[in-house]
Order: C-alpha cells, then sequence, then structure tokens
C-alpha cells in the first residue's frame, strides 16, 4: 500500500516503495501514466538505491484536486514527497515526459534537490504555447474509461499504438495499477477529462531557465519524429552538464520499450 502525503491544494499523493536501500532515487512519471508503470525499471536499481515512485496528483492512487492540473502543482507534489522522505541531501531522479519537467521544476524551485536526473523526453519547451487545448488533450478526452475486465484492456492496447511495442510486463503493470475495478468495469484512474486537462496546463517557464541545473543529467531523446524529441535535444544543449542520449530506434514510449537500455543508462549515470 502507498504512503499518502499531504500536498499543497489539500491533495494527498501516493508514495510507492520499490525497495532497496542506501540513496534515494526517485521516479516521476509521464502524464497519464503512475508510478507502478515503471516497476521494472525501479527493481533493476534497488541494489545500488532505494527507489520511490510518486504518482502525481490526478494519478495513479494520488487524489485530484478541484482546480486546474497545473503542472507547477505536480513540483508541489515533489516537494512534499522530499519532506516526507526527509531527503535533506540531493537525491538522484527518473523523470519521464511531463515528470521530466517536474524534476526540473522541483530542483529550480528548490535547490539542491537533484544529485544527477535521467530525463527521458521531458517536456521542457523553448517557446510559449500558444494552443493549451492542444491535441494531445483532445486526444486524451476521446480515451475509452471503461472496459470489462483487465485482461480486455492488456489484449486491445497490446495489439495497437502506442502501447503495441512496450515490454509486455511493463504493460501489465500500467494497466494492473491504472485501472480500479468498479460497479461498471475496470475504469481507469487518471479519468480522461483529468488527462486532458494536464495536457492543457503544460509548464512554459523552465526551459529559460536550464543554465542553472549544473549537476549531471542525461536527456533521451527518440527518433519518432515528434516534437518531444526534438525538443529533448534542445534540452540537452542547453544544460551546462547535460548529455544526449540518442534513442533513435524507439519513440516517446522508449522506457517502456527497452527497459533494460534505460536501467544500464539511469545506473551508469548515478554510480
Amino acid at each position: 500500500m502507498p504512503v499518502m502525503v499531504p500536498s499543497t491544494d489539500g491533495v494527498r499523493v501516493a508514495v510507492h516503495e520499490f525497495g532497496g536501500s542506501g540513496p534515494l532515487l526517485a521516479i516521476v512519471h509521464a502524464t497519464g501514466m503512475h508510478a507502478h508503470s515503471y516497476r521494472k525499471v525501479a527493481h533493476g536499481l534497488t541494489d545500488i538505491r532505494r527507489v520511490v515512485g510518486i504518482d502525481l496528483r490526478g494519478h495513479g492512487d494520488s487524489e485530484t484536486p478541484d482546480l486546474d492540473l497545473a503542472w507547477t502543482g505536480m513540483v508541489d507534489d515533489c516537494c512534499a514527497v522530499l519532506d516526507h522522505l526527509g531527503a535533506h541531501d540531493p537525491i538522484d531522479f527518473v523523470g519521464h515526459s511531463m515528470g521530466g519537467c517536474t524534476v526540473a521544476g522541483t530542483e529550480l524551485i528548490r535547490p539542491g534537490s537533484v544529485r544527477t536526473a535521467w530525463l527521458s523526453e521531458p517536456i521542457i519547451w523553448p517557446e510559449p504555447v500558444v494552443d493549451q487545448d492542444n491535441f494531445m488533450a483532445t486526444a486524451a478526452r476521446s480515451r475509452r474509461r471503461t472496459f470489462e475486465s483487465f485482461e480486455a484492456i492488456i489484449e486491445r492496447y497490446g495489439s495497437r499504438p502506442p502501447f503495441r511495442g512496450i515490454d509486455p510486463e511493463m504493460l501489465e503493470d500500467y494497466v494492473r495499477h491504472g485501472f480500479r475495478q468498479t460497479d461498471d468495469g475496470v475504469t481507469l484512474k487518471c479519468a480522461p477529462e483529468d488527462e486532458a486537462r494536464v495536457f492543457s496546463n503544460v509548464r512554459i517557464d523552465v526551459f529559460p531557465q536550464l543554465h542553472k541545473l549544473t549537476m549531471p543529467i542525461t536527456v533521451v531523446g527518440s527518433g519518432d519524429g515528434r516534437p518531444p524529441a526534438d525538443v529533448a535535444r534542445q534540452v540537452a544543449a542547453a544544460l551546462p552538464n547535460g548529455t544526449l542520449s540518442e534513442w533513435n530506434d524507439l519513440t516517446h514510449f522508449g522506457p517502456f520499450e527497452d527497459p533494460a537500455r534505460a536501467i544500464a543508462e539511469i545506473r551508469a549515470l548515478i554510480t
């Protein structure tokens, strides 16, 4: 069972312990995902770190506020978890997509939080987002909310993009922990309208401050040709101690498509 940690806006966020001992490493998920989506990556690091995963507000087992799911609130959640864990010294972070931006934002609002960071295609736009009601928000609203069983979801998701190419064990973890049993069937924990609210509240003030992040940071950029891949390369170039890792054979879902590669890169960075 997760520990529920009070954050801002009256929200409690779920913190999951994946095991291990020693220095802390925190995993921060992408929009629509949750901490357990990355369990396989976490378990590949527990021999050298105590690994925790954070369900940001509106995701997984965390609570959802009755207000805009602004990414500044996600940073508040990370800070609240650091306080709960008693993390007085910098720790290692893994962040994916929105989670990557959240990690960077946490260091900006609370300098000295991050020792190293492995960020897979962090959504840190160089320019302000003109259309907040973007195509990702539209796509999120159209997601099917309820299925008849967990097995039906796994079969459906595993047969079509974007989940078709991901590791089967990670797909299972995403489904088993990303849906809950209800009277109507098996229902998304992160409701489609809430996922859309997250996509409509992209944080835009991080890129101009990347020069402040002087710790070692690895930025992964995929080869799928989508905007996050292009932005990842710009983020890596703007960081004082940034390293770009080219995953040209994979997509924005790279950590789920090749978890062994993610584990190896994270281990190399943090040790």
